[in-house]
């Protein structure tokens, strides 16, 4: 794989970016802080700004600039703000692999904005880091982060039950995934036309 790290990427209506230092304040108000956005994530929302700045955030900020690392900040055009966030969770050299997760505040859901992301981060990563398979999976009692799984091409590969826990406690995982072979195919079949043309 060609690393390159958080590169800013582009589309119709988003900027993805790394993480900056002002972050911290947006992201605990418009995601971190509620518990609608973290019902099915791993971590507990997050009590202040200042808690969030002294833990994740700081960790973001000591990682940002790694070349195997890739977080991104999802801001709309026209504003100066993150409302979300997507990025690599999982990493395997070995097999050129990666596991995709992502989240939105609860005031842009059923927008289409985490499909257009997700788009783009596949483009980039198969494109221009090279890697051969993308991965991401969600609680069932959560089918509407499933849905973008789907929108943005990634096939069912199964369920595993009782394989994880988040903040609903022991859960099953719903899993699913798109090759580089794939994402070839579907290029090929839009003769050379950008990938996310899919969905615009």
């Amino acid at each position: 794989m060609n690393h390159l790290g958080t590169k800013t990427l582009e589309t119709k209506r988003l900027i993805l970016r790394k993480t900056i230092e002002s972050d911290a304040e947006p992201m605990f108000r418009n995601w971190a802080s509620d518990s609608r956005v973290t019902k099915f994530m791993t971590w507990y929302p997050y009590k202040s700004a200042q808690e969030l700045h002294d833990t994740y955030h700081q960790y973001l900020l000591e990682n940002r600039e790694r070349e195997d690392f890739y977080d991104w900040k999802i801001v709309l055009k026209g504003t100066d703000e993150p409302i979300g966030a997507i990025g690599v969770v999982n990493l395997r050299e070995d097999i050129e692999s990666v596991e995709i997760g992502y989240c939105l505040g609860y005031n842009w859901w059923h927008m289409g904005i985490m499909t257009e992301a997700f788009t783009e981060v596949i483009r980039f990563l198969f494109e221009e880091v090279g890697v051969n398979r993308i991965e991401a999976k969600h609680d069932p009692r959560n089918p509407h982060s499933g849905d973008v799984m789907k929108k943005c091409s990634l096939q069912f590969e199964g369920k595993n039950r009782q394989a994880s826990k988040n903040n609903q406690g022991i859960c099953d995982v719903m899993k699913y995934a798109i090759l580089k072979e794939d994402y070839k195919n579907i290029v090929k079949q839009l003769t050379g036309e950008s990938y996310a043309k899919i969905f615009n």
